[in-house]
């Protein structure tokens, strides 16, 4: 039911942006029903900054369908996953649309980079369940509107990975061991298991529920979230970045209200991004990676949070564009710029996971 409803969906992108949009409807209704057009998002100014940074990501795919991370990784499975991924909020499928090549040449890089165990890596970085995390939310999105059985394959055994390496807080870290956590990590396994589960994918309901847990243990009374859980003698101060990954943790995770994600909400809403505030930039980096997780957490929210942060957000991006179409950022611009179009298409609600539209919402 999921691929013929979504695939339908999809269809509709290729006829362009010549769609007209439904009338704007009011905050009150967003909160209510937060996955409702609005009719004021996407703007022209965002239609060329999104057709430049596509060209741009397109022509900078290397012949086997990789993208590369940082200096010295030239080929990253995980980047190329949020590339694939960009080119699909577009609309596209593997062989289909514009950019379908593009997105089935990131299917294959990333199947290629599947090992045995089930770990889906390209590099020799020091923290490639990252990447995994990526990769596996990539493969999730393929096969839940493809239904291909190569990708199903690689898939299973990505999550079994998963479940197998959460530590016994409920949480995962930088290794595929079940050794230590945190929530910059976690985010990324747990929003990977949520679009296998929507896709299909059996997923153990006690590792969803340990992962909340985990989540839960990380907030500070600010609202905020910190790097590790306290329990564990982490704590520490909250943070932009890792506060947007503990809220749209939760989401994925399947708590959609309570006092825990509206403090957490409210935490993050402060750095709105405004002409003097790169939303936290200065204080701790990780912009795209954080932006990446609030711009999720807001648009779940709905109300005022999805109303005020989305513009703020895209005009911002749309200001740090280079002219070639291109973002800069803290890993690379192939990350930059795949980071810089999932954020500034979310208003397209193409790819379920970002929506929270899968079964079982």
């Amino acid at each position: 039911m999921r691929k013929a409803v979504v695939t339908s969906l999809l269809s509709l992108a290729f006829l362009g942006s010549a769609l007209a949009q439904p009338k704007p409807i009011s905050p009150e209704g967003i909160a209510k029903q937060p996955n409702q057009v609005r009719g004021d998002e996407i703007t022209p100014k965002q239609q060329e900054a999104v057709d430049k940074g596509l060209r741009w990501l397109s022509a900078h795919q290397q012949p086997d369908g990789a993208f590369g991370g940082e200096s010295g990784a030239t080929k990253h499975a995980g980047v190329t996953a949020m590339a694939g991924l960009a080119f699909m909020e577009a609309g596209n499928l593997p062989g289909r649309g514009k950019y379908g090549d593009n997105v089935q040449k990131c299917v294959d890089f990333v199947l290629s980079s599947s090992q045995e165990s089930g770990l889906i890596t390209s590099d020799q970085t020091q923290g490639p369940m990252y990447g995994h995390g990526f990769a596996t939310l990539f493969l999730a999105e393929v096969y839940g509107m493809t239904g291909d059985e190569q990708v199903k394959e690689k898939l299973q055994k990505a999550v079994r990975l998963i479940q197998k390496t959460q530590n016994a807080e409920g949480g995962w870290r930088y290794q595929p061991v079940p050794y230590e956590a945190d929530i910059s990590v976690t985010i990324c396994q747990v929003m990977a298991l949520r679009a296998a589960r929507d896709a299909g994918i059996k997923v153990e309901k006690e590792v969803i529920d340990n992962s909340i847990k985990y989540v839960r243990s990380c907030q500070n009374l600010d609202g905020g979230f910190s790097y590790m859980a306290h329990q564990s003698g982490g704590g520490g101060p909250s943070g932009f970045a890792r506060s947007a990954a503990g809220c749209a943790a939760l989401y994925y995770a399947g708590v959609f209200e309570g006092d825990d994600l509206k403090r957490g909400l409210d935490y993050v809403f402060k750095y709105i991004p405004t002409r003097g505030n790169a939303g936290a930039e200065g204080i701790e980096g990780h912009y795209y990676y954080g932006h990446y997780y609030a711009v999720q957490a807001m648009f779940l929210a709905g109300g005022k949070y999805w109303e005020k942060w989305y513009p703020a957000i895209r005009d911002q991006l749309i200001n740090k564009q280079l002219s070639n179409g291109s973002w800069q950022g803290d890993f690379g611009e192939d990350y930059a710029t795949s980071m810089s179009l999932i954020i500034l298409q979310m208003p397209n609600r193409y790819l379920p996971v970002y929506t929270g539209k899968g079964p079982g919402s």
